[in-house]
This record gives structure tokens, sequence and C-alpha cells, in this order.
């Protein structure tokens, strides 16, 4: 696999479509920077988000029957996220993922430095749509994230051959996500 340069991510974007909104360079003045980099691209905080407030202490947090009402949505140029709490958002940019390519993702190191992790899952091949990933804040106070900014860098690995069978193939479940989208299984 090799890592994908910057003149790649440019081309795919505006020949493909792989990413939009597309930012063609780094914007980096008075925000969290987003936009392509050297060898991938930081993509943007959506102003919508999920915060994570159960009432009491009794509840079960199961991937298989996420309750909803455990969450309070929020809109707005930024959350705050409780200590210890977690925020579930999504990007601004949506994806299409070529055949041949899947992606590995990492916070930005501006929240990471102030104890805040973004928690982000590979763009399979042939996957589309916004991502939905999980800010959680380690710290004992509460953490502040910015709509509009960057939140996170994604790496696009090209494979030496293509996949048998893509993501799209499999029909997944989060194919064409739009808005955020909680965990869910297949009936």
């Amino acid at each position: 696999m090799a890592v994908m340069p910057d003149k790649w991510i440019i081309r795919m974007a505006k020949e493909h479509g792989l990413i939009e909104p597309f930012a063609e360079s780094q914007v980096r003045r008075e925000v969290i920077s987003f936009g392509v980099s050297s060898y991938g691209y930081d993509f943007r905080l959506a102003n919508e988000f999920k915060v994570f407030a159960p009432k009491g202490d009794q509840f079960v947090i199961d991937p298989k029957s996420l309750d909803q009402s455990l969450f309070v949505s929020h809109k707005g140029d930024h959350c705050l996220i409780p200590p210890h709490g977690l925020a579930i958002a999504r990007s601004i940019e949506y994806f299409r993922i070529p055949r041949d390519i899947i992606t590995i993702c990492f916070g930005k190191s501006t929240y990471s430095r102030c104890g805040i992790m973004v928690n982000v899952t590979p763009f399979e091949p042939e996957w589309e749509g916004h991502v939905t990933f999980s800010v959680i804040n380690l710290t004992p106070s509460p953490a502040k994230i910015y709509a509009n900014e960057g939140i996170a860098q994604v790496l696009f690995l090209k494979a030496e051959s293509v996949c048998d069978i893509s993501y799209k193939d499999k029909k997944g479940k989060y194919q064409g996500s739009r808005g955020i989208t909680h965990s869910k299984i297949e009936q």
C-alpha cells in the first residue's frame, strides 16, 4: 500500500467527487486547520451534535440497540462536552472512496493536546457518506469543540490490487450516510 499525495487528492476531488465540499489548500488562519495537506485531508466538524447526557445511572450502552434518548441534540458554532463525556458528530465533507483505496483517520493534534480524542473508523473501498465519529473528553473539565473547523485527518492508502468485495458490493449499512448516523444492526 502507498499513501496518496496531495496531487492525487486534488485530482480525485475535482474529477471524481472524492470530497465535497473540497478545500484545495490548507486553511489555517484563526481556525483549527482543514483542507488538503501533504498526504491527507483534514476534514471539518459540522454544526450538529448528539451529546451523551443520560438521566440517572440506570442505563446500558448497547451498540446493538442504542437508546437515542441518552443523547441530546445540539446545533451551533461549538459544542461543550461534559467532563469525561462523549459527543457524536459528523463531517461537513461527503466522501466517495474509490474501490482501490482504504483510509485511516486520526484526530487533530490540536484537540489531542487538550485531552480531546476523536475516534474515526477506516473508510472502506467504495464507501460513501458523511463521516460519523465520536469525540471524547478525557479531562475532568468541560471541553469545547468548534464547528466548521478541522477535527481529524484522513490518509488515503492505495492498494496494490483492487479488492474482491467492496463496502458497496456488500451493501454496507452505513452506505450513503447523511447527517449523524447512530450505530445500528441489520435486521
